[in-house]
């Protein structure tokens, strides 16, 4: 297949489009990075794209736009079939595999969220709900060095981006959500996926990141919820 007009709308801070960035990158595949001023100031030819959920990341190839990550993923892999696989080729270790993704956005995702944005008893209630949805996460990872076994595959590149921003969460409200007590092996893949040069290169800069956490914080604590 072509590369012809490969597009990716996303934020320079979103974990969602990076883990986008992260499947195009280990298929080789050029691409056009449009940063959008995510949540402030959505640009019209993003609502244009994406006029069912307006949100980030949307692939737009050969001028077909694709929303949602964990779909693109997909996408990026049966569309570029030669080079790297991201899917395991197994029919019932993909099934695994998507499992474990959907039960980190429907568990892990939204107690993340919750420890950095919430508050006093509702923070604790997050807190316990994150440290139980990673232990229960560390399983799917066992005793192999990756999730997608020797390599990093799909499930790694779904959830790779928690390595990097678990810990900015962590030390911005001092607590522990991943530790070597509640989670040893998936803490030890933090840092083997971080130590990855494919990952640790897109990264985003931690102070930047960790800044414009503090100002989400502090909007949706004493503000309406960012549209």
């Amino acid at each position: 297949m072509t590369e012809k007009e490969v597009r990716l709308f996303g934020s320079w801070a979103s974990a969602f489009s990076l883990r986008v960035e992260w499947a195009l990158k280990l298929k080789g595949i050029e691409y056009e990075f449009v940063n959008e001023d995510i949540p402030f100031n959505k640009s019209k030819e993003l609502l244009r794209l994406n006029p069912v959920t307006k949100k980030i990341p949307v692939l737009v190839h050969n001028s077909k736009p694709l929303p949602e990550s964990l779909v693109i993923i997909e996408y990026i892999d049966e569309t570029w079939t030669e080079g790297y696989l991201i899917m395991p080729k197994d029919p019932y270790e993909r099934a695994q595999a998507r499992f474990w993704a959907k039960f980190a956005e429907d568990k892990c995702l939204p107690a993340t969220f919750g420890v950095l944005l919430k508050e006093g008893e509702a923070q604790q209630t997050m807190l316990q709900e994150a440290r139980e949805a990673f232990k229960t996460l560390e399983q799917a990872l066992g005793s192999k060095n990756f999730f997608g076994g020797d390599q990093i595959r799909y499930l790694d590149l779904a959830i790779g981006w928690y390595a990097f921003w678990v810990p900015i969460y962590e030390e911005i409200e001092s607590v522990s959500i991943v530790d070597n007590e509640n989670a040893p092996l998936l803490k030890a893949w933090f840092a083997r996926i971080l130590d990855v040069d494919m990952i640790k290169t897109s990264l985003p800069p931690r102070d930047k990141v960790y800044e414009l956490s503090k100002r989400l914080q502090a909007h949706w604590r004493n503000a309406s919820p960012l549209k």
